[in-house]
């Protein structure tokens, strides 16, 4: 059995491994050499680096033996997911979804993108942390905003990168690779003043808990981005059960 694997993520990262010590092979795709060097060295998975549109994704498909795709990118990369499934379904492939745990609720600003995320932090007082990412800036990198913004990006250059382009200062850049506890969440919150944590709802896996208990305990404001739609899907433990009955 060989198994197309699409995404970056930590359940993907997981998922890829548990494959492997069943034996089974897997090629999984990451968008970047960052992505590719967190993954672990294992003669069955096969790394493939780099972004793919809808046609590259489908020539992948193609031209290797694949039993299924499974997509495991982060539940906010929409784009990319109805890109795989529609490639998958050309391809004649079955397709399988990996879902992350995302139901969050709770007494917090919950706001549909960034863009409402950055309207709404105007009337919030002190400094921003913004655990977001790096793609989707441009709403903070306005006078006033900008200013007081802390951006907690991964440590590449092309995260450093956007950042600076956007005139984000040096000294607010924190490039980390998780995962962040509690406890340096807080630590970080009260060394740069902040009045504002902005997170994506990634549940337990992105470290959203860790984030909202750390908020809570500083006093500090939560602006909670909602997943951008609701998905169908196989939880990691779910996804392992299948590939158990198909090893059989």
């Amino acid at each position: 059995m060989h198994i197309l694997l699409f995404g970056g993520t930590s359940e993907g990262r997981e998922l890829a491994e548990w494959l492997a010590g069943e034996g089974v092979g897997v090629t999984l795709c990451v968008a970047t050499g960052y992505g590719a060097s967190l993954i672990p060295s294992d003669p069955r998975i096969r790394v493939h680096t780099g972004r793919l549109d809808r046609s590259g994704m489908e020539g992948l498909m193609r031209e290797g033996r694949f039993e299924r795709v499974v997509d495991a990118t982060h539940p906010y990369a929409v784009e990319v997911t109805r890109n795989l499934r529609t490639a998958a379904e050309n391809a004649g492939l079955p397709y399988q979804r990996l879902l992350r745990d995302g139901a969050v609720e709770g007494d917090w600003i919950c706001v549909s993108d960034l863009a409402g995320a950055a309207e709404r932090l105007t009337a919030v007082e002190g400094g921003i942390l913004l655990t977001t990412g790096s793609k989707e800036l441009a709403p903070f990198a306005v006078p006033g905003l900008r200013e007081r913004c802390f951006l907690r990006v991964l440590p590449s250059l092309d995260s450093l990168g956007r950042c600076l382009e956007l005139g984000f200062s040096p000294a607010h850049v924190l490039c980390m690779q998780g995962p962040f506890s509690k406890e340096l969440n807080l630590a970080i919150i009260r060394q740069y003043g902040i009045g504002a944590l902005v997170t994506k709802a990634s549940g337990g896996a992105g470290g959203f808990w860790d984030k909202e208990e750390a908020a809570r305990e500083a006093g500090c404001a939560l602006v909670v981005v909602e997943r951008p739609c609701q998905e169908t899907g196989r939880s990691l433990e779910e996804l392992k059960t299948d590939f158990k009955e198909a090893l059989r």
